[in-house]
Protein backbone atom coordinates (compact mmCIF):
# COMPACT_ATOMS: atom_id res chain seq x y z
CA UNK A 1 0.00 0.00 0.00
CA UNK A 2 1.61 3.22 -1.18
CA UNK A 3 1.22 6.67 0.21
CA UNK A 4 -0.34 8.06 -2.97
CA UNK A 5 -2.61 6.20 -5.36
CA UNK A 6 -2.19 6.43 -9.16
CA UNK A 7 -5.62 8.12 -9.34
CA UNK A 8 -4.21 11.07 -7.43
CA UNK A 9 -1.44 11.59 -9.99
CA UNK A 10 -3.92 11.29 -12.83
CA UNK A 11 -6.21 13.85 -11.18
CA UNK A 12 -3.31 16.27 -10.75
CA UNK A 13 -2.30 15.83 -14.39
CA UNK A 14 -5.84 16.40 -15.67
CA UNK A 15 -6.32 19.40 -13.38
CA UNK A 16 -3.00 20.91 -14.46
CA UNK A 17 -3.84 20.44 -18.14
CA UNK A 18 -7.32 21.94 -17.81
CA UNK A 19 -6.01 24.82 -15.71
CA UNK A 20 -3.31 25.57 -18.28
CA UNK A 21 -5.93 25.63 -21.05
CA UNK A 22 -8.12 28.01 -19.04
CA UNK A 23 -5.23 30.36 -18.27
CA UNK A 24 -3.95 30.24 -21.85
CA UNK A 25 -7.38 30.99 -23.30
CA UNK A 26 -8.11 33.72 -20.73
CA UNK A 27 -4.91 35.57 -21.58
CA UNK A 28 -5.78 35.41 -25.28
CA UNK A 29 -3.15 32.95 -26.38
CA UNK A 30 -4.99 32.10 -29.58
CA UNK A 31 -5.89 35.69 -30.48
CA UNK A 32 -2.40 36.54 -31.77
CA UNK A 33 -1.86 39.26 -29.17
CA UNK A 34 0.89 39.28 -26.59
CA UNK A 35 0.14 38.53 -22.96
CA UNK A 36 0.84 42.15 -22.01
CA UNK A 37 -1.87 43.42 -24.36
CA UNK A 38 -4.39 41.09 -22.74
CA UNK A 39 -3.52 42.12 -19.20
CA UNK A 40 -3.22 45.87 -19.73
CA UNK A 41 -4.53 47.87 -22.72
CA UNK A 42 -2.21 49.95 -24.89
CA UNK A 43 -1.67 53.49 -23.63
CA UNK A 44 -3.02 56.32 -25.80
CA UNK A 45 -2.02 59.94 -25.26
CA UNK A 46 -4.68 62.62 -24.90
CA UNK A 47 -4.88 65.23 -27.68
CA UNK A 48 -3.09 68.55 -27.07
CA UNK A 49 -5.31 71.59 -26.81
Amino acid sequence: MGLFKPDLYRSFAIGFALGAVVVFSTLGGWAGKSVGDSVMPTAVAAPVE
